[in-house]
């Protein structure tokens, strides 16, 4: 069974990124990625109204990690100390299957940069070669080409199209599956 240990925090580092521990202090970039109708565009949730409410989410990502259940790294880039421009994170972990769910979010003064691609590489080698995932995967809308484009370009497939899986907002929608397995040696 995967056994993930997430302390100490694993921070991690690409040419332009650092994946880093997200802390109160980016409680306000927090709230405007979890507010801002751009971001939330494909993601199913409801925008958060108070800062309180970012808080609160930095605190159970916090128990998350502190029970080796999920973890969640700030983005940072290198030019910009300091400052979050989204975030990526493995939830939904199926210990016994060796699998987790992979979910991201960019501000959108940092799409189409390369970021994510950085970050979402840089996350599934540690996913793979530390936590000994055996499979990852991401649930997206169809609507959603550029995160989808993302995915492909990161090995990931297309497993799935649910049809009006996810009710939201008064209507049903549809989700996609992508999933990318371990290229290295099998879990023994």
């Amino acid at each position: 069974m995967l056994n993930p240990f997430f302390y100490p925090f694993p921070v991690l580092e690409t040419e332009r990124l650092l994946l880093r521990r997200i802390t109160m202090k980016d409680a306000p970039e927090l709230f405007y990625f979890r507010s801002d109708p751009a971001i939330l565009q494909y993601l199913g949730r409801d925008p958060v109204k108070t800062m309180d409410e970012a808080v609160q989410f930095i605190k159970r990502i916090d128990g998350n990690i502190v029970r080796n259940e999920g973890i969640l790294w700030g983005i940072e880039l290198k030019s910009f100390p300091g400052k979050l421009a989204g975030t990526i994170t493995y939830w939904h972990l199926q210990k016994e299957h060796y699998r987790a769910e992979l979910g991201y979010l960019l501000a959108p003064a940092y799409w189409k940069k390369g970021y994510m691609r950085e970050a979402v590489n840089k996350v599934m080698e540690y996913g793979f070669q530390v936590m000994g995932l055996h499979s990852v995967e991401a649930r997206l809308s169809p609507g959603n080409r550029a995160s989808a484009a993302l995915l492909e370009v990161s090995g990931f497939v297309k497993e799935a199209h649910f049809k009006e899986d996810f009710y939201y907002n008064g209507k049903f929608e549809d989700t996609l599956v992508y999933s990318c397995l371990n290229p290295g040696t099998p879990v023994q």
